[in-house]
């Protein structure tokens, strides 16, 4: 296994980020909720906060919300990303801001052909969570149009598109699954690329 870096953000979206009216909804990321430990178990993540409670996330498999699609159990992302976000957007695309479950600290950007055998997490207790099946999270409209201060009530264009193709092949993050017995992850916890290399 390759080395990628450590857990450096967890966190859950306690409801949809998404609002407003289909042809005219808006990116707000006001329910993403920071917390020092996941659960990850086959259904996706479980927050735990700092009382050692559970914190739904609206894309676990047992939420009622609906919003687990099969595919979106677990999204994981990278700082190296971020900056790279930052670059072209401005300081507002805030690390954790995408939403995604899992931030790790690495150099290195991370592609799709870099995650096709899996990413493992080892927490400090030697425990083991291979995410697999993983696949590029593909970004939306309105994250986009979020990241690019877009009107909201005016229609997509060029820019919009051009913003949509950056974020894509993974720059926007990673989905995947998770199919062993439940697994506590918290801050710190090392990542690698590569299951079983």
């Amino acid at each position: 296994m390759k080395p990628l870096g450590t857990v450096v953000r967890l966190q859950v979206q306690q409801s949809n980020l998404k609002i407003g009216p289909t042809q005219a909804r808006t990116y707000d990321p006001t329910p993403i909720r920071v917390v020092p430990a996941i659960t990850l178990s086959e259904g996706g993540v479980t927050g735990i906060d700092d009382r050692g409670a559970p914190v739904p996330d609206v894309h676990h498999r047992d939420h009622p919300s609906g919003k687990n699609l099969g595919m979106n159990d677990i999204c994981i992302l990278f700082t190296a990303h971020y900056r790279a976000m930052r670059e072209r957007f401005g300081d507002h695309v805030a690390d954790g801001i995408a939403g995604e479950s899992i931030l790790v600290e690495t150099e290195e950007t991370v592609r799709p052909e870099d995650v096709a055998r899996g990413i493992v997490i080892r927490t400090a207790g030697g425990g083991e969570a291979l995410l697999e099946e993983v696949r590029v999270a593909e970004p939306c409209v309105e994250f986009t149009r979020f990241s690019i201060h877009y009107p909201p009530d005016s229609r997509s264009d060029r820019q919009v598109t051009e913003a949509l193709d950056f974020l894509r092949d993974g720059r926007r993050g990673f989905y995947a699954s998770y199919n062993g017995k439940p697994i506590r992850v918290a801050l710190g916890d090392t990542v690698f690329l590569g299951a079983g290399e």
